[in-house]
């Protein structure tokens, strides 16, 4: 792909070159996870742009997979403050944000803080949750503060949501309101290992817990700056055609000569899944050491941005067509610039 005219007035190479220097901690973090990962490049991938671009992540697997694992690695990486909580149907939303206590000896109350007050909070089994905690959660998410009795507390910097669920047990689960899915900025989906992989992490759960374990390398305050910088990486007019013919695809695909789509498209992709592809493209990007945005980055990202994004019809249900495969149609068809 050929920059246009106007990337002459942003100064790529000083920018690769601010980029090369703050991103190193980015092969220091990957080396860390793989201590207790091993494989699953894609999931610590993901984890990484979901820190740098200031998004919450998704991850869904069968139970084994590494999930909690992997969330847990990544926080203990980074000098920061790391909470889990464990959702059940019982869970009360004083259980996540916190409650007023009474103090007998002040005759006054005061705020108890619950475990969403950290900056990696591992949301564990999150569709096992009812609506009001679901709710609790949706503001710490969205506004980055949560509200106990009449006071409003901002939550600290850099937080994160990483939330998994189980696709396979539907017993005691509650579905995630649209509203809050839409709030990932990313939906990882985790599988099976390869053989060579599985014989490792047998040699690795096996061994002295000493050897895998992992240093903080990164400070807060790092990854503050790093997202800072995420958002100085170049995009194109002609990616942001690419991102909006991506997702106004999702919305009209009869426009793109995709009318075979559209008994299975219930509904598209909202404006925030524009953003969400742009954010997390400049992210990879950053990953990959460079200060600009190509078509790539933009294919690498789609399907972890868009597949919880699109609804898809019991029509598509029935035919075993998923959101995937509407996204392959998609890709295919529009115009790569």
């Amino acid at each position: 792909m050929e920059l246009s005219a106007s990337s002459y007035s942003v100064n790529i190479k000083a920018l690769n070159e601010r980029i090369n220097a703050k991103s190193a901690f980015v092969d220091m973090l990957l080396l860390e996870l793989s201590k207790a990962i091993v494989g699953q490049k894609h999931m610590g991938e993901r984890l990484l742009i979901g820190l740098l671009a200031n998004g919450h992540i998704l991850l869904e697997g069968v139970p084994g997979l590494a999930k909690t694992l992997a969330i847990k690695s990544l926080a203990s990486a980074i000098d920061a403050r790391f909470s889990r909580i464990q959702f059940t149907p019982d869970l009360l939303p004083a259980d996540v944000i916190g409650t007023m206590i009474y103090n007998p000896r002040e005759h006054t109350f005061e705020v108890r803080r619950g475990p969403i007050f950290a900056n990696f909070v591992l949301a564990d089994e999150i569709n096992r949750a009812p609506a009001k905690v679901q709710s609790a959660l949706l503001e710490a998410m969205q506004e980055k503060q949560v509200t106990i009795g009449d006071t409003t507390h901002k939550l600290a910097e850099p937080f994160l949501v990483l939330a998994t669920q189980n696709p396979i047990e539907q017993e005691g689960t509650y579905a995630l309101p649209e509203a809050q899915v839409d709030r990932f900025l990313l939906k990882v989906v985790i599988g099976y290992p390869e053989k060579e992989e599985e014989r490792l992490i047998i040699r690795q759960n096996i061994e002295p817990q000493s050897k895998n374990k992992i240093n903080a390398v990164v400070t807060a305050q790092e990854i503050v700056e790093a997202r800072e910088l995420v958002r100085e990486v170049y995009m194109d007019e002609k990616i942001e055609q690419y991102i909006i013919d991506i997702v106004f695809a999702t919305r009209y695909p009869k426009d793109y000569n995709l009318q075979k789509l559209q008994p299975y498209i219930a509904f598209g992709c909202s404006p925030r899944a524009s953003i969400s592809l742009a954010i997390a493209a400049k992210a990879y990007a950053f990953i990959r050491r460079r200060g600009y945005v190509i078509p790539e980055d933009i294919r690498a990202v789609c399907y972890d941005v868009l597949r919880h994004r699109i609804g898809i019809t019991y029509e598509a249900e029935a035919e075993n067509i998923t959101s995937v495969n509407i996204i392959d149609e998609i890709l295919n068809a529009v115009e790569v610039p």
